[in-house]
């Protein structure tokens, strides 16, 4: 038993020894490539074989004849060893090359294209990790694309918008400067018209802003959304008799809402005026609201024909006004009212939704009811 323990005193020895000495080379040699770390690797492990096999050999007094067969068979494990090491770290590196190749086309701008053949685990789930990260910056892009587009038509309606009431503005004042006025009162309330338009159209883009700021501060308050219904539809009541549209809100559940009523006054109107605007003469727009699993549902329905299947998922972009069936008319505005509905909604912790429906669309606003 204690030459048992002696044996292994003078292997653990010799080992110890060569691994120390691998490790400082490991040290050196941390910034080089992992094939030149795995070879290090191997070499240690059969230097520390070696080491162990010569203390002991050493100790028990082997042979000459016997040492160098020990010896032989130690260099030839080495040999594979190193052998076996270099091909792996070499497949490692490969495959490595090609993950860095396909991240840097990622870097600059295109998609992830996962590397084919087998890999490592961890490159592998290297790989995949870069692929979702790819597909994520993909889809930004493309809202950026989206939003950056939305901007700039925006910017071109916005400009055509105040462009026709200021020059209609300068005509009727050059008018009455000159005494050309027909009828001078007719004049006064035409630019008074004009004025409140612009004025709405800024007090838009005013919202807007600090929508996309995250300035909107809001001030909530439990409220039945039933009162918020009858505000909103008492506001729009003169629109609708002068587009001879039919109001109708007689499926609205008495469901309490923690919001601020002036906001959410706001979001209803303009999907009221949105759907008078769009339906013809002598049609309807109904409103109602229901309670669906801690949720109240307000849903605006109007006759205007549908939206085209490729449009419903930029209704509530900034500056959308609709084609097709939803032609933009002139009282239409700058295509900021629906976007503002949804900044308004998303602020409540809700969402908003279109869908088509037979003969028009359904716009449906989803609030968390309080507990």
């Amino acid at each position: 038993m204690k030459d048992i323990v002696l044996i292994a005193l003078f292997a653990f020895g010799g080992a110890v020894c060569a691994g120390a000495l691998g490790a400082v080379v490991l040290r050196l040699v941390r910034h080089r490539s992992v094939a030149v770390s795995l070879a290090v690797i191997a070499a240690v492990a059969v230097a520390a074989m070696l080491a162990g096999t010569l203390a002991v050999a050493r100790a028990m007094f082997l042979s000459p004849h016997d040492l160098g067969v020990v010896t032989l068979v130690v260099a030839m494990a080495a040999v594979v060893s190193l052998a076996t090491a270099l091909l792996l770290g070499r497949w490692v590196v490969a495959r490595s090359r090609e993950l860095f190749l396909a991240a840097r086309d990622f870097g600059d701008g295109g998609s992830f294209a996962a590397p084919t053949g087998l890999a490592t685990a961890e490159l592998a789930a290297l790989s995949r990790e870069l692929a979702a990260t790819s597909e994520k910056l993909t889809a930004s892009r493309e809202r950026e694309r989206a939003l950056e587009k939305s901007r700039r038509e925006l910017v071109a309606w916005i400009s055509h918008d105040l462009r026709t009431p200021l020059a209609g503005l300068r005509a009727m004042s050059e008018a009455l400067e000159d005494g050309m006025a027909a009828d001078p009162g007719r004049y006064h309330r035409q630019i008074r018209t004009e004025v409140d338009r612009l004025n709405s159209m800024v007090g838009d883009l005013f919202e807007l802003s600090r929508i996309h700021a995250g300035a909107l501060a809001l001030s909530p308050s439990r409220m039945s959304v039933y009162d918020l219904v009858g505000d909103a539809l008492s506001g729009v009541d003169p629109l609708a008799r002068e587009h001879r549209v039919r109001l109708v809100g007689d499926e609205v559940d008495r469901v309490p809402v923690e919001v601020d009523g002036k906001e959410m006054t706001r979001v209803l109107a303009n999907l009221l005026v949105n759907a008078i605007r769009h339906t013809p003469a002598d049609g309807t727009v109904a409103i109602a609201a229901v309670r669906r699993e801690g949720a109240v549902v307000v849903s605006v329905t109007d006759g205007c024909g549908g939206i085209p299947a490729e449009d419903l998922p930029r209704v509530f972009d900034t500056g959308w006004r609709g084609t097709s069936a939803r032609t933009p008319v002139p009282s239409a505005g700058a295509g900021l009212g629906l976007a503002i509905v949804r900044g308004i909604v998303e602020a409540h912790a809700g969402h908003a939704v279109v869908r088509n429906v037979p003969g028009g669309c359904r716009f449906e606003v989803t609030l968390p009811v309080p507990a």
